[in-house]
């Protein structure tokens, strides 16, 4: 069953890699808990696909084809930094701790997806799934966005994540029952962002 921070968001879209807002790198403000205090967010670099792999096996929540999908957009940006997919990884003291994905929604405007986020199990509750979340949100609105929507399932083993979307402000947009297969609906979730005044 997944924790607060191993946060699945099933059936991410795959799109055509396209130009997107250059996201640059962020650190954890100096008000994060103590525990974090030595954390930072980085970009993606090529040497942490291994390390993102542990991750997502060792929550235990994704099955091997979510995890393959997963991987797929980590190889889309490493291969096109910069590019549709914009990652943000947890380092402690070296230690890859987890990850975010999220990405500007084609034809629309400023609205972003979160893809992917996701917390190694040695650093649950930490605070780091939340700062992850709270850099995505910085990072949307630092590009222009308004609106960042999460796809998630309703199945019970996902009640975790989805309080932690709903305690993080993001409301239940969408209910497509049954989506995933019977029993299990897409949940679509979403918070409004006040855009950056240039």
């Amino acid at each position: 069953m997944p924790t607060l921070t191993s946060l699945p968001v099933p059936g991410s879209r795959m799109r055509p890699l396209g130009e997107a807002s250059r996201m640059t790198p962020s650190s954890l403000a100096s008000s994060a808990p103590h525990s974090l205090a030595l954390t930072r967010l980085r970009p993606l670099q090529p040497s942490d696909r291994a390390e993102l792999h542990r991750i997502l096996v060792a929550t235990g929540a994704f099955s091997e084809d979510e995890i393959a999908v997963a991987l797929e957009l980590v190889d889309a940006g490493l291969q096109r930094p910069g590019g549709e997919y914009r990652f943000l990884v947890a380092e402690h003291a070296g230690q890859v701790l987890g990850y975010a994905c999220h990405g500007a929604a084609p034809m629309t405007d400023g609205v972003h997806d979160l893809y992917w986020i996701a917390v190694a199990p040695e650093a649950h509750g930490r605070g780091i799934g939340r700062a992850l979340m709270d850099a995505v949100e910085q990072a949307v609105r630092g590009s222009g966005g308004r609106m960042l929507l999460i796809e998630t399932a309703s199945k019970p083993s996902y009640e975790d994540t989805r309080g932690f979307y709903e305690r993080a402000g993001y409301s239940e947009l969408a209910r497509i029952r049954d989506y995933y297969c019977v029993g299990d609906d897409k949940v679509i979730y979403g918070k409004r962002l006040a855009r950056v005044q240039a």
